[in-house]
């Protein structure tokens, strides 16, 4: 039995990332980009990485395929110590690979999902979650072959006493085919941004989108990029500001890694406002170095910046 206290279960895939490009791409012309990255992909791997990279016992349940890109995913997780016990490889398919056009603040991305269809109910290890303390789930419209049963794997994970986050993210189909009503009553923490807020509900303020929620909600952690985040929870409401730095890079996985800053501090029964001021602060971590996960490679390196950056002592024990 895995002494893991967070299960992370979702998609994997490597990026190719390409930065300082010259020009959107236009059908039938080139354009250059000065700067190029191989690295772990994914918004469910970062947020594993990143959790384990700042001292939270994580593992993982997903899949990748029998090529050199499931080697590499594999090898970049069990070197930031994720526990990769729960991760299956299938034979004669393909893992799955993101172009990610990195343009400052935003980013273009093409993603090829190959094997992350694959993964089902019947490979989360179920009968064996009651080891870990907190769920998260991430990426729902990319993994057809776990979307229609997510409320099972939710109410599962409650059943057994364990804490839920969710993080959506953008539905490439635009469909959103997500009954909320149903299923966020089982997640304690529900983690989108902006744009994935009012896709989903189809408001037309943000405000407007809470409200259409807010009777199935137990925590909002709301992500709003350069105007920080903002969590509800019953009449609790806070708005925490972003960290500003000098240091950008770029912002592939800032949203993951908050994800990652929030949760921690989550699981370790801190307040709303904390758990949204670390999630800021590991989002602004995230940008200064290229990927999701760069600028988590090195904890001791990752405190040395924070106190450069920002002036702030993390313990990360």
């Amino acid at each position: 039995m895995s002494n893991a206290k967070l299960l992370v279960v979702g998609e994997l895939n490597v990026d190719l990332i390409l930065n300082e490009i010259h020009a959107f791409p236009t059908v039938g012309k080139e354009t250059i980009a000065e700067e190029m990255n191989i690295c772990l992909g994914s918004s469910s791997a970062i947020m594993a990485a990143n959790s384990a990279a700042l001292g939270v016992d994580t593992a993982f349940c997903g899949m990748v395929g029998d090529d050199y890109f499931g080697e590499f995913v594999l090898r970049e997780l069990r070197s930031k110590s994720v526990d990769c016990a729960h991760i299956k490889t299938r034979k004669g398919q393909k893992t799955g690979c993101t172009l990610v056009m990195s343009y400052e603040q935003d980013r273009a991305n093409v993603t090829f999902p190959g094997v992350m269809n694959a993964l089902t109910i019947h490979d989360i290890p179920l009968g064996q979650i009651d080891s870990y303390q907190h769920l998260h789930l991430s990426s729902v419209f990319l993994q057809e072959g776990i979307r229609q049963d997510i409320e099972q794997v939710l109410i599962k994970a409650k059943t057994v006493g364990m804490t839920t986050s969710l993080d959506l993210q953008w539905d490439p189909a635009e469909q959103w085919a997500f009954d909320y009503a149903r299923c966020l009553p089982y997640v304690d923490v529900f983690m989108p941004n902006e744009a994935e807020l009012l896709a989903l509900t189809g408001a037309g303020s943000v405000g407007s989108a809470i409200e259409t929620i807010q009777p199935y909600l137990n925590t909002l952690a709301l992500k709003m990029g350069r105007n920080g985040s903002m969590g509800i929870r019953g009449d609790e409401q806070v708005a925490v500001p972003a960290f500003e730095g000098t240091q950008f890079v770029d912002a592939i996985g800032a949203g993951d890694s908050f994800n990652a800053g929030f949760i921690r501090k989550y699981m370790a029964g801190g307040s709303l406002e904390d758990c949204l001021r670390e999630g800021n602060l590991m989002g602004a971590v995230n940008t200064t170095a290229a990927g999701g996960t760069g600028a988590f490679c090195d904890r001791q390196k990752l405190s040395e910046n924070i106190q450069a950056f920002w002036g702030l002592e993390l313990n990360l024990i």
